[in-house]
């Protein structure tokens, strides 16, 4: 029988250190001498085990993005932004390809409404035991107004939402459109943080495969509507259009 609910370990839950709305909790990522269990370096990117496993039945990784703890996507050089993509999904496409899981997370959480718990920039890829997070996926959560095309990628403003009102898709259809990939990504990450309609202080990226494409969705985080936490109804804005004309001449 497939999972249907992770199950989360409280007793390692609670000792997480939490540095986003605590900044007097001392970083662990930032005391790079007594980081334990790295898989990799790659210039100032570390990918890791999780110290803090609090899933059961997965094996949970982190990759910290950088040594500054302050940075984040929006602010990043186009160059660190390129190389920090290619080796994240270097890295969940070959969990994802050992065979050794049902299916493999890749996701990121910034800021006080994400659901992380360390400021410190990093993403995260989970491999689960026993959960396919593909049953929950469907081809229209990628489909939307269309922002902007390039070369093998282009970028989206969903009109179906998989949580509500604004969610933006980024699909890569070619390797080639890679770097352009991570361009339209720190163009979301700074729309979401300093242009959104409202000011919002928290986002997620997830990444999904799907018929043979890497498609990142961005997503603003606010308090969640009740109506998607009690019903599971998700939400659309009526303004799309708009949106996506206001990003083409912010941005484009």
């Amino acid at each position: 029988m497939m999972q249907t609910h992770l199950h989360f370990n409280m007793h390692i839950g609670r000792k997480k250190p939490e540095s986003i709305t605590n900044r007097e909790t001392a970083c662990p990522f930032c005391d790079t001498d007594n980081l334990t269990d790295i898989l990799e370096r790659r210039g100032s990117m570390i990918w890791l085990m999780n110290k803090f496993p609090v899933l059961q039945d997965t094996y949970q990784t982190v990759l910290i993005e950088s040594d500054d703890c302050d940075g984040d996507w929006s602010v990043y050089s186009k160059e660190h932004a390129h190389e920090l993509l290619a080796f994240g999904l270097e890295k969940w496409l070959e969990l994802d390809d050992s065979g050794a899981f049902q299916s493999v997370l890749f996701f990121k959480n910034h800021g006080p409404y994400s659901g992380g718990s360390i400021r410190h920039p990093h993403m995260q890829i989970v491999g689960l035991n026993k959960y396919d997070y593909r049953s929950q996926v469907k081809e229209s959560d990628f489909e939307g107004v269309l922002i902007d095309r390039a070369r093998g990628v282009e970028l989206n403003l969903s009109s179906h939402p998989r949580a509500g009102f604004y969610e933006y898709n980024v699909i890569l259809s070619n390797w080639d459109g890679l770097p352009r990939m991570a361009e339209y990504l720190q163009i979301l990450a700074h729309w979401i943080l300093h242009h959104a309609n409202r000011r919002c202080l928290s986002y997620n990226f997830f990444f999904y495969r799907s018929n043979g494409r890497i498609i990142a969705k961005a997503v603003p985080r606010f308090v969640t509507s009740p109506l998607y936490i009690g019903y599971s109804i998700p939400q659309v804005a009526n303004n799309l259009e708009e949106v996506a004309a206001e990003i083409r001449r912010q941005y484009f």
